[in-house]
This record gives structure tokens, sequence and C-alpha cells, in this order.
């Protein structure tokens, strides 16, 4: 066991755990103060609801053994097998624990699509199910041996796995739980735009961790991870603000949301590129992902929060620009400006075929637990605000 990495391994774990509360309450600060609480209490949920579901047997579907590249077996079902061992020379325990963060935030971010409007019941339901059926496969694809790994596709952090699913599982979901009532009739602006800069805040701090810690050591690897990670932040925070103030004045909220489209961006890259490569990375992601956030609002999409503006399109491009960047001379990986064709063919491959598993399966789930359980809150819940109706509580008295 190398006790440094290990400890590295532990503390990125619990800096990607503090990004979860994160998305809470970056998202809580973009709704109605009559829905702050419920927000921020998804994404808690999200938390609770992974964790025993990877014990049990996600962990298991995403990294036990593989078959035929589609699903891991149930070999490790209760974690059986892995109280003691190492992956890579930390305890496997601690890699089990660094991946149950991964799965837990990409639920949290899912729950863009529902603010304001979901029931709490039968988003449990939904988040167990989305976990089991979208999540897990894709994790096995890219990381645990499974077919698209085996085609050559690379994912660093979980640009793939992670912010294509949870962006492109959001639009789905969105689809189908409809928009909320007024929207696009009368002005449903953020009440608390500080408490969104604290919860960007806490996922920039976090995503260190994110990126820097899937090194699964605390070698030069995870060095590099950690300083390309903020290079793209400032620089799609820069693009953003830049992008927006050509059309009205540079919002705080337009400037942090920049930042996060460039993290997005550079998490499947982090291992492979370095930091000019980054610079190029996070300033195409600010601009492209505020490019897509205008398009949704011209199109009247109320998938509300932009996980999937933010998360599903700034995904996409980091998959891609980490075929066009990827460099030997961080990895072992090369891209497409070092005549690795192959490799950006990989990963085309792989972000489309995230792109479609993810909405279509979202989809379908959504539509199964709408039938029977019903998504959505009555509309006197809804206009009494979530806080109230689901949780009995105010944010504010």
């Amino acid at each position: 066991m190398d006790s440094g990495s290990t400890a590295w391994v532990l503390a990125s774990t619990a800096l990607v755990m503090i990004m979860i509360p994160g998305v809470g309450l970056f998202y809580s600060g973009m709704v109605r103060k009559k829905n702050a609480v419920a927000m921020i209490a998804l994404s808690f949920a999200a938390l609770a609801i992974v964790s025993i579901q990877w014990v049990l047997f996600g962990y298991s579907l995403s990294f036990g053994s593989d078959l035929n590249g589609i699903i891991g077996s149930l070999n490790f079902v209760g974690l059986t097998g892995l109280l003691t061992g190492e992956i890579g020379g930390i305890p496997t325990l601690a890699f089990v624990a660094f991946q149950l963060m991964f799965a837990a935030i990409s639920l949290a971010i899912v729950t863009s699509a529902i603010a304001e409007r979901v029931k709490l019941g039968s988003f449990i339901i939904f988040g167990l199910l989305w976990t089991t059926l979208v999540y897990d496969p894709l994790a096995h694809w890219v990381w645990g041996g499974g077919w698209l790994s085996q085609l050559g596709a690379i994912d660093f952090a979980g640009g793939t796995v992670v912010h294509i699913s949870s962006g492109f599982s959001a639009l789905a979901l969105a689809m189908v739980i409809g928009k909320r009532r007024g929207f696009g009739e009368h002005s449903l602006e953020p009440h608390n735009i500080p408490l969104t800069l604290v919860g960007a805040a806490l996922l920039w701090f976090g995503w260190f961790g994110f990126n820097g810690g899937s090194a699964l050591a605390a070698n030069g690897l995870a060095a590099n991870a950690f300083l390309v990670t903020g290079i793209a932040a400032a620089a799609g925070a820069l693009a953003w603000m830049g992008a927006s103030w050509i059309n009205g004045k540079p919002s705080s909220l337009g400037l942090v949301s920049g930042a996060i489209a460039g993290l997005v961006a550079i998490t499947p890259a982090a291992g492979f590129v370095d930091p000019l490569s980054a610079i190029v990375i996070g300033l195409v992601a600010g601009f492209i992902c505020y490019r897509a956030l205008t398009f949704r609002l011209k199109k009247g999409l109320d998938e509300s929060l932009d996980a999937w503006a933010i998360h599903g399109t700034g995904g996409i491009w980091g998959a891609i620009a980490t075929g066009i960047f990827a460099t030997l001379a961080v990895n072992k990986y090369s891209g497409l400006l070092y005549g690795n064709i192959a490799q950006f063919g990989a990963q085309l491959l792989a972000a489309s075929v995230a792109v479609v598993y993810a909405f279509t399966v979202t989809f379908v789930l959504a539509k199964v637990v709408d039938r029977f359980l019903g998504l959505r809150v009555t509309e006197e819940e809804e206009y009494v605000g979530l806080d109230i109706s689901q949780h009995g509580e105010r944010a504010y008295n």
C-alpha cells in the first residue's frame, strides 16, 4: 500500500462529497425562495440513495467482472470480497468510496431538470432506477472494462460517464415532467444569487479532488490534472463573461456558470492534456455552453437550471477535445493534433453513445415513473412551494 496515494484518494473523496451539497446550493439560489430548501434536499437525497445502492449492487454492476462488455457481474454484491485488497497501491475500499461520490453527484446534477415541481417520493424511485440503469452501465462501458473502453475510448474523470449522462438525462426528464407553471409568462428569477456563488465556490474547490483524485495516486499525473482543472475553469469563466457582456451586462451568475462549463469540459481530458490545451478547452466550453443556454431559452424549454447546457454540452466538447489535444507528454495517449485519428474517432463514438443511451433510457424511466407514481406535485403544491408542501419547512422566516 502507498500511504501517500491512499491519503490523497481519501481526501479527494471528501472533496467530491462536498461538491454534492455544492450542487444543491448552486441550484437553490437560482430557484424562488419557496423552493430553496427542497433543491438542497434533493442533492442530499441523491447522496443517500446512491450510497446504499452503490454498496448493495451499484459498484458490482459498474466494476464487477465484465459480462460481454455490457455490464459488470454481481460478484461484488454487498462489496463481497472487497474488505481487503488493493487497486494500484490504494485500498480497494478507497476506490469504492471515491467512485461512489461520482455516482452520487451525477444524480444530484440531474435534479436541475425538475426544480420546483417534483414529488420527493417519485424522485427517490426515479433516482434508484436511473443510477442502476443509466449511470452504472455507462460507468462499466468506459471504466469497468466494457465495450467502449475496449474500442479505445478514454475518460479521465467523468466527462462521458458523469456529465454527458447527467446533462442529457436532465433534458429528457424536463421534457417528460413539463414546464413550471408560469414559465415564459412571468418572472421566475433567482431568489439568492450569493447562495449560488457559494455553491459554485464549493464546486470549483471540490473539482480539484474530482479530477486530481482520478489519478488514484499522489504523483505527477495528479498534479497535471489539478493544474489544468483550475486553468480551464478560469478560461471558461472569462469566455462566458465575454460572450454575455457583448449582449448586455456581465453577470456574476454567468461568470460562475462559465467556470463550471470549463470544469466540465476539462474533466475527461485532465489526465491527458497540457496547460495550454486546457486554456483552449475552457475558452471553447464557456462560449458553446453559453450559446446552448441561449438556445434553450429561445426554444422555451424549461430544463430549469441548465444541466443540459453546461454539463451535457460541455461534456460532449470535453470528450471530443480529449481526442484532439491528448498528448504523450502527459500520458500514454495522443490525439488528433498528434496524428492519432483513431483516438479522435473513439471519443466521438463514446460521446454519441452516451448522449443517445442516457437520453433514451431516462426518457423511458421518467415516463414509467410518471405513469405509475406521478413525477409532479399538484398545482396547489407547486403554487405553495415545495419547501412547505414536501418538507413542511421554510428557508426564510
